[in-house]
């Protein structure tokens, strides 16, 4: 009320104060910022863990729990989701939205290293990933082989490979091109597709096969040799590429005699193929 006594006592101040919350508004507009996709940074940290072959009853025992129990102490944590699937462990952290998303990340890091030991040893390394909804594909690409040239079309094991190991680097390769993931495909695989009446007539055990396998099939490093000029990284490339090298690895072995004894191996207590990986997903 005193506001419109004073404009009619005097109109030219209520003019100019009028006039100048209008040029105060056509400033202002001017200069507000309106942004389509606003750059919003929202603090959630995804861990994953693979336990292959595992129930998601034991992913949840084992490694999920482990997890939630790690991180429950970082401070400014709002939610903690959990996902326990066959042979993977999904764990989903959200933070407030003070909290600065790159700072919440290497906080899971440093408690994701810290109860690493805690995990059996066929738990692979676990992956702590800041969630980006800048980062989404931009770009979806289907491979097929070819089949109207008159070459034979590459099988599903080989068009993963090419797409892996050549498409993939050229793309990665592309100036402004952040990432590639490939998805689906068919990957090889040998399978040793072991026989228990077999193992139980030669006196082995399952375990005593994994573990041949496992300590026969990976790369050895030696060290390195060094001369006045250069220096050079010795290692023992043992990891073995066709099925026949597989079929060769020695068990165990039974008896005395030479050697240690008659030995034992793979080929007499599993049937072993070359082919492709078990599909998990459509």
């Amino acid at each position: 009320m005193w506001f419109t006594q004073v404009s009619l006592k005097n109109p030219v101040f209520a003019t100019m104060v009028m006039a100048m919350l209008v040029v105060l508004g056509i400033f202002s507009y001017q200069r507000l910022q309106v942004d389509q996709f606003p750059n919003i940074d929202f603090p959630v940290v995804v861990i994953t863990a693979e336990y292959p072959g595992a129930s998601p009853e034991i992913i949840e025992s084992e490694v999920t729990k482990k997890i939630e129990e790690g991180v429950n102490s970082i401070a400014g944590i709002n939610a903690l989701t959990s996902r326990s699937y066959e042979g993977q462990a999904v764990v989903i952290i959200e933070f407030q939205l003070y909290v600065d998303g790159r700072k919440a990340a290497e906080d899971v890091r440093e408690k994701v290293a810290s109860i690493r030991p805690l995990f059996r040893t066929e738990v692979k390394e676990p992956r702590v990933l800041r969630f980006d909804p800048s980062s989404r594909a931009i770009w979806s690409l289907a491979v097929l082989p070819d089949s109207t040239r008159g070459a034979k079309p590459m099988s599903a094991i080989e068009l993963t490979n090419w797409s892996d190991q050549v498409l993939k680097k050229r793309l990665e390769n592309v100036r402004g091109v952040g990432s590639v993931s490939l998805v689906g495909g068919t990957k090889r695989e040998i399978n040793v597709y072991l026989d228990p009446q077999a193992m139980e007539a030669l006196g082995v055990s399952a375990d005593q096969v994994v573990a041949a396998v496992r300590n026969e099939n990976q790369d050895l490093p030696v060290g390195a040799v060094r001369s006045l000029a250069q220096e050079r990284v010795v290692k023992i490339d043992a990891r073995m590429k066709r099925p026949e090298d597989f079929a060769k690895i020695i068990v165990a072995r039974k008896g005395a005699g030479a050697g240690g004894g008659t030995a034992i191996r793979v080929d007499q207590v599993a049937r072993i193929s070359d082919g492709a990986a078990e599909i998990d997903s459509l």
